[in-house]
Formats: structure tokens, sequence, C-alpha cells
């Protein structure tokens, strides 16, 4: 499945698009194969205590998602880490 990667991923992937393999049709799966396959994403993704951080966004074909969706193979997924900054 491809992903498209936001803002502070990118230096956790090195590109734009991604592939990863879920184990699942979920956007769950597919959040955590996105976390096993670039580690050095999880801190972007995640709180200390696993659950995905209340600012990250994820959309499928355009619509935003929650984790428990159904996400299909050749679905259109978007990742949007948790965004710091502003006055």
């Amino acid at each position: 499945m491809e992903l498209t990667v936001y803002g502070p991923l990118r230096s956790a992937t090195g590109e734009k698009r991604v592939s990863v393999d879920p184990e699942g049709g979920t956007v769950r799966a597919v959040v955590e194969a996105f976390v096993a396959a670039y580690p050095r994403a999880e801190s972007h993704l995640v709180d200390c205590d696993g659950t995905l951080r209340p600012s990250v966004r994820v959309t499928v074909d355009g619509e935003r998602a929650s984790l428990d969706d159904d996400c299909p193979a050749g679905a259109d997924v978007a990742l949007f880490p948790a965004m710091r900054g502003g006055s």
C-alpha cells in the first residue's frame, strides 16, 4: 500500500511516498506497518503511552479517518504528523 507522508515524517522516510504492507484492512494496521517500517517516525505519531497523538491526521481517499476505519488495499492514504509551532 502506498502512503503520502507530510512534515517531519519525510525526514524519517527520505521521500514523500512510501510503501508499507499492513497486516489487516484498517487504518490502525496501516499506521502500525508504517511505524514498523520507519521507526524514526514513531515519535511524531505516538505518545509515550502508545496511543496515536490527538493532532495526528490520517486521510483515506481524501476523507479524515479514525484508526478503526476500513482501509482498502487501493486507497489513497495520507499521514499528517503532530505539528508544533505557531504563536
